[in-house]
């Protein structure tokens, strides 16, 4: 016989708060807190588009925003190498 219930009844229908090692209310919890925060998450998402809607409607444009924010996570080190050889790079190019 198998050590794991054949049904899925089996599994709901235990109201041991360890069911094979495992805490349930402990795994419950967990579970549900990620859900709420992927729901939260969505809610930012949209949030963040709204905001980008906008910028854009204010004439700013969208995609310049985004390079900015992604440049202003960076160490200010790591943002000037990046610019040393973008320059380097369109020179080599002719640009």
């Amino acid at each position: 016989m198998s050590e794991f219930p054949s049904t899925h009844n089996e599994f709901s229908s235990s109201n041991d708060p360890a069911v094979g090692g495992i805490a349930a209310d402990r795994l419950r919890s967990i579970i549900e807190r990620v859900e709420r925060l992927e729901e939260e998450r969505k809610g930012l998402a949209g949030d963040i588009k709204d905001i980008f809607t906008e910028a854009k409607s204010a004439g700013f444009d969208v995609k310049v925003i985004r390079q900015i924010i992604r440049l202003r996570k960076q160490e200010p080190a790591e943002v000037e190498e990046q610019e040393t050889l973008l320059d380097i790079y369109r020179r080599a190019l002719g640009m």
